[in-house]
């Protein structure tokens, strides 16, 4: 009996950050133990990589994602992995959102001086965020913070506490936790206080459209429920035409419906950059509206 050739490898873009190749290595390892077929990640420098700018002056929409779509439409890879609130809300024409994989906790988190939670903190701390979303939500609470701009990877900004430059850090728990640095996290932010980024804790795969085989391989990945709610959540983002360093924050979450179907609950928040107008939007409707 012949035996047949493996398939070759599947070529897994990934950005080549710590927290960027730990969650496109999750997928690969998913994907195999899924298929059984092989996965190897190839590491593409992108704008927001390199540039020290913050990323509303470099333009922000696209920064993390442009160079990996490229190189998905030039064929040198064969998928790429996002976080999928850096994806822009418009289609890349001939690239698809192939699979949102099962969603890490969306919620934001503080990583405070002396074990300090956010009410704790003295007025006029420092609370470094490169997000104008999260400023303006700590400025909203009225507790007298500042926040203060920061770029640069998750433990660049955890040494900024540690070595006195700021009172605390906000980053995203998924991402403390997907590096190991959950112990240092010394409050969970209720979506109530902070609402997150729209999409933030999901990944997202893409790949090319015509790409038949590999759109229907990659379905092995897919949450419908982690799908469900980023739907909307990027819908309203869309809605409002913002980008992803857009003041908007948003969380949706699939319920049960009225009528003992699936429903789906979605939370929001608009505010001007210093947290000074702030609308919190809600609503809820069947989950396949």
């Amino acid at each position: 009996m012949t035996t047949l050739p493996a398939p070759p490898a599947l070529r897994l873009g990934t950005r080549r950050s710590a927290l960027a190749t730990t969650q496109s290595q999750t997928v690969a390892d998913a994907l195999t133990a899924a298929t059984g077929r092989a996965v190897e990640l190839v590491e593409v420098t992108t704008l927001g990589d390199t540039s020290s700018e913050h990323l509303t002056q470099i333009g922000g929409t696209g920064v993390f994602v442009t160079a990996l779509r490229a190189a998905l439409l030039e064929g040198s890879i064969d998928l790429a992995v996002h976080s999928l609130k850096d994806l822009p809300t418009a289609d890349e024409p001939g690239l698809v959102l192939a699979a949102v994989p099962l969603r890490e906790d969306p919620r934001d988190a503080l990583v405070a001086r002396d074990g300090l939670t956010l009410g704790e903190l003295p007025v006029g701390a420092r609370i470094g965020t490169g997000s104008p979303r999260r400023a303006a939500q700590l400025l909203a609470l009225g507790l007298g913070h500042e926040p203060e701009p920061v770029r640069g990877n998750v433990d660049t900004r955890l040494a900024m506490v540690t070595d006195g430059r700021l009172d605390a850090v906000v980053l995203a728990r998924a991402g403390l936790l997907r590096l190991g640095r959950e112990h240092q996290v010394t409050e969970v932010l209720d979506p109530l206080q902070v609402l997150p980024a729209p999409g933030q804790g999901a990944p997202a795969i893409e790949c090319r459209g015509a790409d038949h085989q590999l759109v229907e391989l990659l379905q092995v990945l897919e949450d419908p429920d982690a799908r469900i709610a980023v739907t909307a959540e990027r819908a309203l983002l869309a809605a409002l035409v913002a980008g992803c360093t857009a003041p908007v924050g948003a969380l949706a979450e699939v319920v049960e419906g009225d009528a003992g179907g699936l429903g789906i609950s979605l939370r929001a928040i608009v505010a001007a950059p210093r947290g000074t107008v702030v609308l919190r939007p809600s609503l809820g409707g069947p989950a396949g509206a």
